[in-house]
């Protein structure tokens, strides 16, 4: 690319006990209304009850939205930004994962006007930020806290459509490795895999540069070396604390750079079947990347340069870019993720809905460096069947 840019949030804490800035932030912005967008699964996990104690310290009453199930559709997305505008929220914090973390950002620029999330898909809607929010994410992660992206289920398309608009990115965001200490392995294997592939793909898209290069290569090298010790081990605070860092710098990459085909062709699974975003990033990456390997072998084998600690080190630009992708295969089975769809009950006689639904995702198929034709899809999802 002969131009590129790089859009972060306004300010972002990090390190031992980040959560602490929240009162801060907050009185710098003489917050009145705050708003906190989260889960049911996130106050279950006593994680709302932490960033409470915080606000309430202040003197502030926040209004708790958790009324927002996992891969939500845009109406479902909509009953909260109403429920924002009705608060007539001065500030909102989104305590979650990616969906609650996107939600919120479409809260912020849907606030002060009367369009709605459908409008915004339809590309009608010209908007800005009303609402300033802060992002504290509870996984490690979608990196949602960095991107101008937010994702909704489009039932009627049976789809996943990603919404764009650089007013969504983030006024602060705290990453604070307590909010993920106790997260159950199955999500933590499932988001982290997620950050996983946002780092390889980021690096490996046609829209690669040399800012996306420096986040997405740190990210991979971080999560490459830390995503099965913070998944195995609860207390192994450091790698916790290298993860969440790590799917913050791949969100970055992201906003500077572009998802691929993984991305492309799993939304499908998370529209029709609900496959989990992560799971079904994972169920795709391997495939996807034995499929891109000709095309991107020198960026792989720059990433092994990188991210590779063994010390007896390969030699030839081939061994190193099928390193790679054994490395990748191997974390995915280690994290006991399913190696096909078979307990989705996605079968043979779905695979022309699948074909037809990824090759829409054109925004994402662009970004990839070896061209997706139809026929490349449907070998590429029948060898996860």
């Amino acid at each position: 690319m002969l131009q590129y840019k790089l859009q972060i949030p306004g300010k972002v804490f990090s390190g031992h006990d980040a959560l602490m800035n929240l009162p801060g932030i907050l009185e710098q912005n003489r917050v009145e209304r705050p708003v906190i967008i989260t889960d049911k699964g996130i106050r279950r996990a006593g994680l709302l009850d932490i960033v409470l104690s915080k606000i309430v310290d202040i003197g502030l009453s926040p209004v708790i939205l958790d009324d927002l199930p996992p891969e939500p559709t845009y109406g479902q997305v909509q009953l909260l930004v109403d429920a924002c505008r009705h608060e007539k929220a001065d500030f909102i914090i989104a305590l979650g994962g990616g969906s609650v973390m996107d939600t919120a950002k479409l809260a912020s620029i849907l606030i002060n006007n009367a369009y709605s999330v459908r409008d915004l898909l339809e590309g009608k809607a010209q908007v800005s930020k009303g609402c300033r929010t802060l992002m504290i994410p509870t996984t490690a992660g979608t990196g949602a806290e960095a991107t101008p992206n937010a994702i909704v289920v489009v039932p009627e398309k049976e789809l996943k459509v990603g919404i764009v608009n650089p007013e969504m990115i983030a006024d602060y965001v705290i990453l604070d490795a307590g909010m993920i200490k106790n997260l159950p392995r199955k999500i933590a294997a499932a988001t982290g895999l997620d950050a996983l592939t946002h780092a390889v793909e980021c690096f490996t898209s046609n829209k690669a540069n040399p800012f996306s290069d420096l986040f997405a290569l740190q990210a991979l090298d971080m999560i490459l070396n830390n995503i099965e010790k913070a998944c195995d081990n609860p207390d192994d605070m450091a790698a916790k604390e290298n993860m969440i860092l790590a799917s913050f710098y791949a969100g970055v990459a992201i906003t500077a750079s572009g998802t691929t085909a993984v991305h492309a062709l799993s939304y499908p699974l998370g529209g029709k079947y609900h496959i989990p975003h992560g799971i079904s990033n994972a169920i795709l990456l391997v495939p996807v990347m034995r499929f891109n390997e000709p095309c991107c072998r020198n960026r792989l084998a720059e990433a092994y340069d990188r991210c590779c600690k063994e010390k007896e080190r390969l030699v030839s630009v081939e061994e190193k870019s099928a390193w790679m992708i054994r490395r990748m295969e191997q974390i995915v089975r280690h994290l006991d993720i399913p190696s096909d769809l078979n307990e989705y009950g996605v079968t043979d006689r779905d695979l022309d809905d699948l074909v037809n639904a990824g090759m829409q995702v054109t925004r994402l198929l662009s970004n990839n460096m070896r061209p997706v034709t139809a026929e490349d899809a449907r070998a590429i999802y029948k060898k996860i069947l």
